[in-house]
């Protein structure tokens, strides 16, 4: 699962609820970040009205006399605009009057008259004057609001600087984007913990689906005991873990009848395959008595007696493999010994051969010289089972492959297991068997097995015998090859 943003409901809840509230934050901050300025540059422009009406009085003031200059501070009087010597202005006003001689100035943060540069005169000579304020840039200086009049029969021009506005705008900004980010952090930490506990209920429901799931409903008793705890069915995620539990309910009752359902069939099996087993061997004995009895029998007799009895030995053995089956379903434990596992594949490639000569039969074991047993292939398992086993396989590769096929059985060591494996070069096995191949009654081609009088049910025995034995049987086909690989632990040492 992907361990980012979308690995979980939980993460993707706390980071949507965070989300929400960056965007509500970040519009309320802009909102009250333009409302702010809006008012700054109100006040600025109330101070700017204020300040070009000063200035307006001024040049309709009368000249100050020169007796009323202050020594040493005339130097620039015919340079200064008239309103300089008349209502005072801020620092950093400035001011043009273009009636006549073209008058600039602006009152620096030491109280002197400075002169523009011919760049910023040039730039409040631009100034609409109509009356409305603009915004404008000046060189050196920085952002003005500005307006201008007429007046006689020129325009006075006043500018005064936002830099205090901007400066309390930007320092409102890096407050918020502050305030914002430590609030963030805050909210994102209380939705994890608040997400957290409202989810629990929800991760209730996973774990108990995940145990369930990794019951062994697939045979044998079920007892689902597994429930989501504290469901309460006022909730949303309280509703979905009760409607879990009433499922789990349901699925137990409905394991427990199909466990009672195949008791009640194994039983039958089990009962029926014991009963039969008495009149087969009265129907073989009676059929085997008469095909010896001295007295001639009528033309044709003797062949139905012999069919009657064929018959009669292939129920019994279908009868004993149910029969079989049974028994392990039903758990019967089996007669454990010491098995090597390389002298029952010796038995069996030997039996194999004489059944099917027309086979090519190989043996890959290694055998130690020196003991009649190799320790390395030894098992604990049911010596009789366990060569059944090995008949089975090697049967199934003959009766299922052409004459020539090439059949291998191979014994080996392989760490704490004992492996053998049974690989011919025959056609394979279909796709379409491969999936129930150990399921019961699965045969292959009909006629073929008619022929060999196939019942289905030698893999099916086989893996059962294996799987009691604590063991697998797998198997893998292709065109041209089929592997059958069954794997038992090995015994462990005597000392």
């Amino acid at each position: 699962m992907n361990k980012g943003v979308k690995g979980t409901l939980r993460r993707r809840l706390t980071f949507t609820a965070v989300g929400l509230l960056a965007v509500v934050v970040a519009v309320m901050g802009l909102a009250s970040t333009l409302a702010l300025r809006a008012s700054l540059l109100g006040q600025v422009d109330a101070r700017l009205v204020a300040a070009a009406d000063r200035a307006g009085l001024a040049t309709s003031a009368p000249p100050v006399d020169a007796a009323d200059t202050v020594a040493g501070n005339d130097h620039d009087a015919d340079n200064r605009p008239p309103w300089f010597e008349g209502p005072g202005q801020d620092v950093g006003t400035v001011n043009v009057v273009t009636s006549g001689q073209v008058r600039s100035g602006y009152i620096g943060p030491d109280g002197t008259f400075r002169q523009l540069s011919p760049n910023q005169l040039a730039t409040l000579l631009k100034v609409p004057t109509n009356g409305t304020v603009v915004g404008i840039t000046l060189d050196n200086l920085g952002s003005y609001r500005a307006v201008a009049v007429h007046a006689d029969d020129g325009a006075v021009i006043t500018a005064i600087p936002t830099a205090s506005a901007d400066a309390t705008v930007r320092n409102y900004v890096i407050v918020e984007l502050l305030v914002a980010g430590i609030g963030l952090a805050l909210a994102a930490w209380a939705a994890n913990i608040l997400v957290r506990r409202e989810m629990r209920p929800l991760t209730n429901v996973a774990a108990t689906a995940r145990r369930v799931s990794e019951l062994p409903l697939d045979k044998g008793e079920v007892s689902i005991d597994e429930r989501v705890p504290d469901a309460d069915p006022t909730t949303e995620v309280g509703q979905v873990g009760a409607a879990l539990n009433r499922m789990l309910g349901h699925v137990e009752r409905a394991l427990t009848a199909r466990e009672e359902s195949e008791q009640h069939v194994r039983r039958f099996v089990a009962d029926a395959s014991h009963e039969l087993r008495t009149p087969l061997a009265s129907i073989r004995g009676y059929t085997e008595l008469v095909r010896r009895s001295d007295e001639p029998l009528p033309d044709g007799a003797g062949q139905a007696l012999a069919r009657v009895e064929a018959e009669a030995v292939r129920m019994t053995a279908l009868v004993e493999d149910m029969l079989l089956l049974a028994r392990l379903d039903a758990g019967r434990e089996l007669e454990y010994e010491t098995v090597d596992l390389t002298e029952l594949a010796v038995d069996a490639v030997a039996d194999a051969h004489a059944a099917g000569p027309d086979h090519v039969w190989q043996l890959d074991v290694e055998v130690d010289d020196e003991s009649d047993a190799d320790p390395e292939t030894l098992v604990s398992g049911d010596d009789h089972r366990l060569r059944q086993v090995l008949a089975n396989l090697l049967t199934n590769a003959r009766v299922h492959t052409p004459a020539g096929t090439t059949i291998e059985v191979g014994v080996r060591r392989a760490g704490d297991d004992v492996v053998v494996r049974v690989d011919d070069n025959g056609p394979g096995i279909p796709a379409d068997l491969r999936d129930e191949l150990f399921e019961r009654f699965t045969r292959g081609d009909a006629s073929r097995n008619h022929t060999y009088g196939s019942t289905g049910l030698g893999l099916a025995i086989a893996n059962a015998v294996v799987h009691a034995h604590g063991g697998t049987l797998e198997c893998a086909s292709q065109p041209g090859r089929t592997v059958f690989t069954l794997t038992l632990p090995a015994a462990a040492p005597v000392a």
